[in-house]
């Protein structure tokens, strides 16, 4: 569905000089800096796959994204979405696919969300039939009822974020890209979101390209991961993999009722490296390297040399696996 093969992306800028002479010189020099925003960028992301797009600011995810949308030309590489390259054939391109940008929205401010959508409908040329269908099943996913015949100055930022969604949906686009689309929002309404895109993808095997800062969307939504920074990709795979490969360590909190100083790099013959732990009067922290000891024999030991009122087993959090890959 999207193929991105040795994307390359540069800007260029007049060189500046320092100080009053150097701005004398700025004005008749044509000397060139030029910065490199993407760099030999290269992945693939099927039909119904939901994959999120993930970097620091100014790690090139802006970029590509322009260049799928067609906004932008690629100063080397290609890059095909859905059969055609986007900047060459922008029009037949935007029939294809759906875009929802977290602080911009698409509807007409002054207008009823209703009136919005009766425009997008001319703007897209959908059929009657269709687009009655199509809104049918949006109102539905998206619970758009309580608000459709209220102006869009009016809307709560979720409202309006479901609005948009269903905006950029109405023409039935095989593919959508989504810039932060739960940024600003409360918990529940994030939750919402993130329901309804799952739904739509399910329902309409719609292919989802997902760019965040929010990393609880990443693990909600994403199938697939791909990490940029500094205009090279750095990952690129699946959830499970990401975990597999970086995960390493667990965390396990045993509330206790003695402390007994017993020494568990001694005991199972492990570095500190792999096991760390720290025991005070009422609790007994182990960190550990899953792949040299079990976790089953862990807490087997601990039982029965301990007195213990309750185990709590931590899994590594999606954030503390992007800081450990950005790390290395």
């Amino acid at each position: 569905m999207i193929h991105v093969e040795n994307l390359c992306k540069d800007f260029y800028s007049n060189k500046k000089y320092e100080g009053f002479g150097g701005a004398i010189k700025s004005l008749f020099s044509n000397e060139k800096i030029v910065k490199r925003a993407i760099d030999d960028v290269n992945f693939h992301i099927l039909e119904g796959e939901i994959a999120g797009y993930i970097g620091l600011n100014g790690a090139g995810k802006s970029t590509t994204i322009k260049i799928m949308t067609g906004l932008m030309t690629p100063t080397s590489g290609k890059c095909i979405v859905n059969g055609l390259e986007p900047y060459k054939n922008r029009k037949m391109h935007t029939k294809n696919i759906g875009v929802v940008f977290g602080q911009r929205t698409q509807l007409w401010w002054d207008l009823p969300v209703s009136e919005s959508f009766s425009i997008l409908k001319r703007i897209y040329d959908i059929p009657d039939e269709r687009f009655k269908q199509t809104f049918s099943e949006l109102k539905e996913v998206l619970d758009l009822e309580e608000f459709y015949l209220t102006p869009v100055r009016n809307l709560s930022l979720g409202q309006r974020m479901r609005a948009d969604l269903a905006a950029a949906l109405l023409h039935n686009p095989k593919i959508i890209f989504l810039d932060e689309p739960t940024i600003g929002l409360d918990i529940i309404v994030k939750s919402k979101i993130r329901e309804s895109i799952k739904r739509i993808n399910e329902l309409k095997k719609t292919t989802v390209l997902l760019t965040t800062h929010d990393l609880d969307d990443i693990e909600q939504l994403c199938n697939k991961i791909i990490i940029i920074d500094k205009g090279k990709i750095i990952y690129n795979g699946t959830l499970n993999e990401i975990k597999d490969k970086y995960a390493i360590y667990r965390k396990v909190i045993f509330q206790i009722k003695e402390q007994k100083n017993l020494n568990f790099n001694e005991i199972f013959k492990i570095d500190f490296k792999d096991l760390t732990f720290v025991e005070t009067t009422n609790n007994l922290e182990i960190k550990f390297n899953r792949a040299t000891i079990q976790v089953q024999e862990l807490v087997n030991f601990v039982m029965q040399n301990y007195n213990v009122k309750d185990i709590t087993i931590q899994e590594p959090q999606m954030e503390d696996i992007i800081k450990e890959i950005y790390s290395n």
